[in-house]
Order: structure tokens, then sequence, then C-alpha cells
């Protein structure tokens, strides 16, 4: 199982699971849960943060936040 954080840019998905985290459930507020495509569009030149594709809008994470989100590629 792959997590978001280890992602390419350009790099379609779809969202298996959320880690039980105190962040999951803003996550899931934000729109990343089981079901939902994601695409990687951009990353920082260390990784972090990274801007991610999900619906109509894009939104950054950091990528302890990213890592919390498992994908099924």
């Amino acid at each position: 199982m792959c997590t978001l954080d280890n992602f390419k840019i350009n790099t379609h998905g779809q969202i298996k699971s959320v880690k039980t985290s105190p962040l999951a459930s803003k996550l899931i507020e934000m729109g990343l849960y089981p079901g939902k495509q994601v695409r990687v569009l951009f990353k920082a030149p260390f990784g972090d943060p990274l801007a991610v594709e999900v619906g109509d809008y894009t939104i950054s994470l950091r990528k302890k936040e990213a890592s919390l989100i498992e994908i099924d590629s």
C-alpha cells in the first residue's frame, strides 16, 4: 500500500483509507475520504508541502499529513 506523500508528480490514485490520527477528521472534512480520486500536482524542493488536486479544487498538505492517506493506484 502506498501513501500520498510517496506519489510522484502528476500521479493519479484513489484514496483507500485515512490512517487513525488526530488529523484524520480534518483531512476527511477537506474532502480526502475513501473512494475520492486525487492527483499530486506539485512538490516543494524537499517534498514538503505538496499540492494535491481533489475534485475541483487544490489543497496543500504537509508531508506528515499526506503520509496518513493510503492510496490505491
